[in-house]
């Protein structure tokens, strides 16, 4: 009973300095980004006008715009507020922050939305992060050259090739055993099947919205044809709000 009561406001705390720590980190690296261009257009004499900025700006929008929100609504589920705050300060979030935490979660039994779920995301990405930067620091800053040096141009030119494909393939087999539901797979694999094969080709207009689509379409029909004879709620065994697991939210291990 102590470590249950002694569980919610120490996880309440954690919410509180993550929130905290992490707008002032995300701000921070924010103007840190920006630093260097507005450097360059105020103070270099380069001939970038506003009118420029503005156009290269609403480029930019109109290419990865939908990410900023699809992006968002995706990950939250999974990772939670604080993995949020580092994933998108750290990136590679597809292809090697989300892996992380789904294998962390799947290995200690722990689910999407939970308190173990959403620390056991935050230890993941930062283990992460730590292994990302030893291997930069080995394989590139001092292998870096020698590496290019002694692999053959063949071998480079596949993995630049197919790289991408089987790292993203594994992430969405971790993905649906992990998050096993079939009615919500098939849903999800039928809509990403027509808008890749059918939408796209008949409208390429919408290429750029492919993702959007796919992700909202796939929200809603999910919910559409969700098993109604489950009841919804803590009654069904389903997941109540995230205070729900404080009692084994500090047994990671």
């Amino acid at each position: 009973m102590t470590t249950v009561n002694s569980a919610v406001p120490a996880l309440e705390q954690f919410d509180a300095t993550t929130a905290r720590w992490g707008r002032l980190t995300m701000i921070a690296g924010l103007l840190f980004a920006l630093a260097g261009p507005a450097y360059l257009v105020l103070f270099s004499g380069l001939d970038v006008d506003q009118a420029r900025v503005w156009t290269a700006l609403l480029a930019i929008a109109g290419t990865f715009g939908v990410l900023w929100i699809v992006e968002p609504l995706t990950y939250y589920p999974i990772l939670g507020q604080a993995s949020m705050y580092q994933a998108f300060m750290i990136g590679n979030i597809s292809n090697k922050l989300l892996p992380s935490a789904l294998i962390a979660q799947s290995a200690i039994g722990a689910k999407a939305g939970t308190r173990r779920g959403e620390l056991a995301a935050v230890m993941a990405i930062s283990g992460a992060a730590m292994v990302h930067l030893v291997s930069l620091l080995v394989l590139v800053g001092l292998l870096g050259s020698w590496l290019v040096s002694v692999v053959p141009a063949e071998v480079v030119a596949v993995v630049q090739t197919y790289i991408l494909p089987s790292v993203l393939g594994a992430v969405l087999v971790q993905a649906i055993v992990s998050q096993w539901n079939l009615r919500m797979t098939l849903v999800a694999g039928a809509v990403a099947a027509a808008v890749v094969f059918v939408l796209v080709p008949a409208v390429p207009a919408l290429a750029f919205f492919g993702t959007a689509i796919a992700v909202i379409s796939t929200a809603v029909l999910s919910w559409l044809l969700r098993d109604r004879s489950v009841p919804a709620g803590p009654a069904a065994g389903t997941a109540a709000p995230r205070r729900e697991d404080s009692s084994e939210a500090l047994r990671i291990g």
